[in-house]
């Protein structure tokens, strides 16, 4: 009797918030990766439905709420002005990726995020209470995210950083971005976050995994 092989693991189910320039980016790749990917903007999906079709196809357009029901992981790619009115019953219990960015001299001063004591992404958990925040691809401009992907093992792999308070989390973050094409170099907390920011040592650079971690440490 021949023995039956185990169940081959599905890829993370992905939901990413947000159609404007970073999103439809990210659920390309994801997609690309082999990733199932839903895509929402705040309001009707047919609203975004020639987005996703030309920008994104093979990603499906959803009410907010419909995707991220049975999402693995949430991508939060929105403009950050607009996470006040974010509301945050819409990820309980969700991973959720963070990827905006506070950068007052492009986006103005945001009250919210206005507070030295926290890194942005300590400020979007603290909100997101009934969520658990990970922090990455903020770092790299979404005309970039596509163009620098490379096979494992190629000399050329860009890293980026994984930042998180929770061990699991960050292995699963993690192993979607090296899955889309990029070295990860974890980082143990939201708080270690702040090093991915803009004004941070790797903000907007593309640096190897050696490189990444040197830049890191200095």
């Amino acid at each position: 009797m021949t023995a039956s092989l185990p169940p081959t693991p599905q890829p993370p189910r992905i939901a990413v918030l947000g159609a404007g320039h970073t999103g439809p980016v990210i659920a390309r790749v994801a997609l690309a990766a082999g990733h199932p990917v839903t895509i929402a903007a705040s309001g009707d999906p047919e609203k975004i439905a020639l987005i996703t079709q030309v920008l994104a196809p093979g990603a499906e357009p959803r009410w907010p709420a419909d995707a991220v029901e049975d999402a693995d992981v949430v991508v939060l790619a929105i403009p950050l002005h607009r996470f006040a009115a974010f509301d945050p019953a819409l990820v309980a219990g969700k991973l959720v990726v963070d990827t905006m960015n506070y950068w007052p001299p492009v986006d103005g001063v945001q009250e919210m995020f206005d507070d030295p004591r926290y890194g942005s992404s300590e400020i979007v958990q603290r909100r997101l209470a009934r969520s658990t925040v990970v922090k990455t691809l903020n770092h790299i401009g979404y005309h970039e995210l596509e163009d620098d992907r490379r096979p494992a093992g190629s000399p050329e792999r860009r890293a980026l950083g994984v930042a998180g308070d929770d061990p699991g989390a960050v292995k699963t973050v993690a192993e979607v971005i090296e899955g889309i094409g990029y070295d990860v170099v974890p980082l143990d907390s939201l708080r270690a976050g702040r090093l991915l920011q803009p004004g941070g040592p790797v903000f907007g650079v593309s640096l190897r995994r050696a490189d990444f971690e040197q830049a890191l440490a200095a």
